[in-house]
């Protein structure tokens, strides 16, 4: 249920009963945005981060209004973590968004008819054997390139862990990227993946069939599991830490030069005593 903005206002929540500030680690807090100036915001580290740093291609209306923006943003909450000692042009105290994650909750789901997942993965099984359980779709996520750091990372997750709490979620899920196109030359990390950490049974999903690209690229006993780590993107070896499962099959994405996997997180795999760790700081933030 709603409350209003001067309970909300009040209280330090936002309008959903969730505590306006969902963590603090010296000058970096971690929140949602607080209205579409905040949005755009995200949205402008987003290009930052995937078009001019790294290898996606923006059409014309992000090359000209230099954000990573779509469809599903205004249906989603965003995630902000935010350096309240960042110094601006002149060097005063310009607080600055150096991180962020898009959540997406099932409720919005019907306007837009279906995740952004989706369009690369078949959750419709996943989704169907389990009628009862909250999911939330984890999407967009960057961290500004100083600021990739375990401390950062930590604040995005009791964020997250915050927020699904308060939102009684069940199940976490989403796309996470490798860098580049070519599946030979992430054989060895998607190989792993595939061999040692694929969702099964009744978590099982896949790569739609006419994007599908095998992630079994060399046998078992060819896959140096320390080798493999090494390579894996920091989030995706994040992602491993919590306990999750993948799903069978990537998907290449050619406008973000990008090796798509499907990350998929119950809560229920997750060590209780990294949920632990999580909540230490988060008792004050979820309902």
């Amino acid at each position: 249920m709603l409350i209003s903005s001067d309970t909300a206002r009040r209280f330090g929540w936002n309008q959903d009963g969730l505590s306006d500030s969902l963590g603090r680690s010296g000058s970096l807090e971690v929140r949602l945005a607080r209205g579409p100036r905040e949005i755009w915001r995200a949205q402008r580290l987003r290009y930052r981060v995937f078009y001019e740093e790294m290898s996606a291609k923006p059409d014309v209306v992000s090359r000209m209004f230099r954000r990573d923006a779509d469809r599903y943003d205004a249906a989603c909450d965003h995630l902000l973590v935010i350096d309240h000692a960042a110094r601006g042009r002149f060097g005063g105290i310009k607080p600055k968004v150096v991180g962020t994650y898009r959540l997406m909750r099932e409720g919005a789901v019907a306007k837009l008819g279906g995740f952004y997942t989706q369009a690369e993965f078949d959750l419709s099984g996943m989704i169907s054997h389990h009628p009862g359980l909250r999911f939330l779709e984890l999407g967009r996520s960057c961290v500004l390139k100083p600021y990739r750091t375990k401390k950062t990372v930590e604040l995005l997750w009791r964020g997250i862990w915050a927020y699904v709490r308060h939102h009684r979620i069940d199940a976490m899920f989403g796309c996470a990227s490798f860098d580049g196109t070519d599946p030979e030359a992430l054989a060895l990390p998607l190989s792993f993946l595939h061999h040692h950490a694929r969702a099964e049974k009744e978590w099982f999903a896949a790569a739609r069939p006419e994007r599908h690209v095998s992630m079994a690229q060399l046998p078992i006993e060819q896959v140096d599991a320390k080798a493999a780590l090494r390579q894996m993107p920091p989030l995706i070896k994040g992602y491993l830490r919590l306990g999750a499962r993948f799903g069978s099959g990537a998907v290449i994405d050619k406008q973000f030069g990008t090796i798509d996997v499907l990350v998929i997180v119950p809560v229920s795999f997750i060590d209780r005593r990294y949920l632990d760790y999580l909540s230490d700081d988060c008792e004050r933030c979820a309902a």
